[in-house]
């Protein structure tokens, strides 16, 4: 198991690096000149050199790909632009490591940025994981055991509706009637979990509703396949045989031989999640990590959005080792594969 979950690693650190590399290139030596991007549309050609110069534009795009490494690993220098702004000497504004560059149209570190938004985009997503866990698998053990019947209809049909509207449909849905014209709800707002849990729970259940519901159509789908499948298992109808009741039946054996895949999926998503919230926090207004990545995209802030492209993809990388590490504990042929 041990050598199983090192390969893991180092396959995931290799993995890092590519991705990591891609990204830059990607953002970096595109046509478009960064500099020009970072500091705006009527900037002189002293301006742009200025800036060019700040954040090290001006340098090859290898040596430019190191700082950034440099950067996440021991952090690096950029000069205080609001300490230009007002006249005063300009200053060196260290970044502490992991240091992921210097927002020209923020004027701030990246890393104060993503600090100050990522829990907000945790929260909300860890929310909607265990909605869509709950209400998904606990409907699609319901939609099995109604195999054919009219709870089964009805749940699988709610799921295909779910499934079918966009993200920002869902949202907006929800925000103008359930919020805002029927006042079911409070109005959506971010109260951190950790000053007031109930005040959380309230101003955010309609964004995590929101991201949960397509993922809760799915899971109803997944979780009813998987358990009809066990339930044709031959060891099962020997339970039977034996005279075990059947909720003996559905919560300790079918109910865990379906959640094994579930849970592999399970975990994939979540990671997915906690990188695909743009639509959901510019809807209800939070400030999280989503809504920093459209207005990074609007105004091509290429740091912010490097930064932002670089965690999304590590949430997913590290969730798949755990993933894969959990996976080998419950099925031992997969440490050997």
């Amino acid at each position: 198991m041990f050598a199983y979950t090192i390969r893991r690693l180092l396959a995931a650190f290799v993995l890092l690096i590519l991705m990591s590399i891609v990204t830059f290139l990607l953002f970096n030596a595109s046509a478009q000149d960064p500099a020009r991007l970072a500091c705006g549309k009527n900037c002189t050609v002293e301006q742009i050199a200025s800036v060019r110069h700040k954040l090290g534009y001006d340098k090859p795009i290898a040596t430019q790909y190191v700082l950034l490494i440099k950067g996440l690993v021991a952090g690096r220098d950029f000069p205080d632009d609001a300490a230009t702004k007002k006249n005063a000497p300009q200053t060196i504004t260290h970044c502490g490591a992991p240091c992921f560059g210097y927002s020209n149209f923020q004027t701030s570190l990246v890393s104060t940025l993503i600090k100050e938004r990522l829990p907000v985009s945790i929260s909300v997503a860890f929310f909607a994981f265990v909605l869509w866990m709950v209400f998904g698998i606990v409907s699609g053990v319901i939609a099995a055991l109604f195999r054919g019947r009219w709870p089964d209809k009805i749940l699988v049909g709610l799921a295909l509706v779910g499934y079918s509207f966009p993200t920002f449909f869902i949202g907006l849905v929800l925000y103008t009637y359930i919020a805002l014209q029927w006042q079911l709800v409070p109005t959506p707002e971010y109260i951190s979990p950790l000053s007031d849990p109930v005040g959380f729970l309230r101003g955010a259940i309609l964004p995590a509703v929101t991201l949960a519901m397509i993922y809760i159509a799915g899971y109803v789908r997944l979780t009813r396949a998987y358990v009809l499948e066990a339930m044709g298992e031959d060891y099962l109808r020997t339970a039977r045989a034996k005279g075990l009741n059947e909720r003996t039946i559905v919560i300790k054996h079918t109910l865990r031989a379906a959640l094994t895949p579930i849970t592999t999926i399970a975990g994939l998503d979540l990671g997915a999640l906690l990188a695909g919230t743009p639509i959901t926090e510019t809807v209800f207004n939070f400030n999280g990590v989503g809504k920093l990545t459209v207005q990074s995209a609007t105004n091509g802030d290429l740091p912010t959005l490097t930064a932002i492209v670089l965690i999304s993809a590590a949430f997913i990388i590290v969730a798949n080792i755990v993933v894969d590490v959990l996976y080998a504990y419950i099925d031992p042929r997969v440490r050997y594969a």
